[in-house]
């Protein structure tokens, strides 16, 4: 017997617009101040009529059309009938059989290192629709005061609705899915996708495919997991339920006709999911027209408006980043994956230096720290990409050392809080300052090597009797005095000087 685990992601996006889908209440995160950003639309009070977002419907075809789906040239709106504390209309208007885009894919790239290997994998999009969202409940179920809260600050917020096909077979495949498409989305800036904030929420499908030694297939009720709010969270939760539907159908054997679908909440903090009610159909929800919203056409020059906003996507900068700079993949991922505001920056300074991978580990590494330890974006960053390209092209040009370089790195920093303009000759005056410059004078460093070598002569005999790692400490005793030689030179020399010792 083996299973197979078959998961479709419907995946909820915050779209980043400064007003509501139908309304003109903001949209800002203040759960400090909640039901204060409502009015007579968003709370469906009688006689108000809504009017649709334009900048909303803009966003979400400039997702549709990143997703590769195709754009329905007429859409209309729809009322999905269902009676929660959150949703102060009794329905939410969405799209049920016109949506505006349909038929894309995602591809997700294979994944081959040490620590993990994934195939390639083409995710169908089912349909990318429009929709409201609703409020927030929040429940305190501890001690005396136990009691439940309604915030309608976000009732009527824009959202895309992304529909994935069951095409993921693994935990961690909808994950590595889910942060290619979150990726993809502050690429195209449509959505901020901040998790915690609920930008970027999922409902996961999955089911079992149950393959008995004998040849059937059976496949369990698929179950759907519903408001998570991690990427973690997505990955957790589909593992409890792989098992925990595994088991069942032992339990209960091929009675699986006697198990309905359900939909079911996960509990982060004890890694479990609970049974919420049954799984509603599409019958359950009594769509209708909205009577209200007149449908959109949608014009090709339109279209090419929204097409022509479209910026690199991810992927395919990976590619380029690679191939241009002469980077690993996992290089280009890293660089790629914190960001469309640092990639730029990367790619100034591989340009200015005019040396890709030195680039590569100077921002992946040296600058990424600074980041995390100030807690800044890479746009608040006190030294401009012109500041570091000019300081590592010094490097290629072996005017100085790393080393030196990360001297003088440190020192600006100490110098500017905020980002600032360094000119070149700043830059010069620090390295003549602290006598920094790569010294290319040979007799300065063979004075300074035979000097070591009179002074270390144990370590002479080591070295010569096999022990490679005993020259260490004689580059550094060297460096030490000629301040500014390059380290690599230096370990040459030294061991050149070594075999010619009697």
């Amino acid at each position: 017997m083996h299973t197979t685990t078959i998961i479709g992601l419907e995946v909820h996006v915050q779209l980043q617009t400064r007003t509501k889908a139908f309304c003109g209440c903001t949209t800002a995160f203040n759960p400090d101040q909640p039901n204060v950003q409502t009015c007579p639309v968003c709370l469906g009070l009688p006689g108000s009529l809504p009017v649709l977002n334009r900048e909303a419907f803009r966003l979400a075809v400039k997702t549709a059309l990143a997703l590769n789906c195709s754009i329905s040239p007429y859409t209309k709106w729809d009322r999905k009938q269902y009676y929660y504390p959150d949703l102060p209309k009794g329905y939410q208007i969405s799209q049920y059989d016109l949506p505006f885009s349909q038929d894309g894919f995602v591809d997700l790239e294979a994944i081959e290192s040490e620590k993990e290997s994934q195939p390639a994998r083409r995710v169908g999009i089912i349909r990318a629709h429009l929709e409201e969202d609703a409020g927030k409940n929040s429940h305190d179920e501890t001690g005396h005061g136990a009691d439940s809260r309604v915030d309608l600050n976000r009732a009527g917020t824009p959202l895309v609705e992304i529909v994935s096909q069951p095409d993921l077979r693994s935990p961690a495949e909808a994950r590595r899915y889910l942060e290619e498409l979150r990726l993809l989305l502050t690429y195209l800036e449509v959505s901020d996708c901040n998790m915690q904030e609920g930008s970027l929420r999922c409902d996961a499908n999955v089911n079992l495919h149950i393959h008995t030694d004998d040849g059937h297939k059976i496949a369990t009720p698929i179950v759907e997991v519903k408001n998570l709010n991690s990427f973690r969270n997505v990955e957790l939760a589909l593992v409890y339920e792989e098992q925990r539907q595994l088991e069942q159908w032992r339990k209960t054997g091929q009675k699986l006709g006697d198990v309905a679908k359900e939909t079911r909440g996960f509990d982060a903090a004890r890694g479990v999911t609970f049974a919420q009610r049954g799984k509603e159909e599409a019958a359950d929800y009594r769509y209708f027209p909205d009577p209200d919203l007149i449908p959109v056409v949608v014009a090709p020059e339109f279209l090419d408006e929204v097409r022509a906003s479209l910026c690199e996507f991810p992927a395919d900068r990976r590619r380029r980043l690679a191939a241009a700079f002469q980077l690993s993949d996992y290089d280009a991922s890293v660089i790629v994956g914190q960001g469309r505001a640092l990639a730029d920056y990367y790619e100034e300074v591989a340009q200015l230096c005019g040396d890709g991978k030195q680039a590569s580990n100077w921002v992946t590494q040296d600058v990424l720290r600074e980041l995390n330890e100030r807690n800044l974006e890479i746009g608040q960053f006190p030294l401009r990409a012109s500041v570091l390209g000019n300081l590592l092209g010094r490097i290629t040009a072996k005017q100085i050392t790393i080393k030196s370089a990360r001297e003088v790195f440190a020192a600006l920093l100490a110098e500017h809080q905020h980002p600032a303009v360094v000119a070149a000759s700043h830059i010069d005056q620090l390295i003549a300052e602290r006598g920094l410059a790569l010294v290319t004078d040979q007799g300065a460093i063979d004075t300074a090597i035979a000097d070591v070598l009179a002074r270390n002569p144990k370590i002479v005999t080591d070295f010569r009797g096999g022990k490679q790692g005993a020259i260490g400490p004689l580059v550094g005793q060297v460096m030490k005095t000629v301040k500014g030689a390059d380290p690599a030179a230096v370990r040459q020399a030294l061991a050149d000087a070594i075999g010619r010792l009697p």
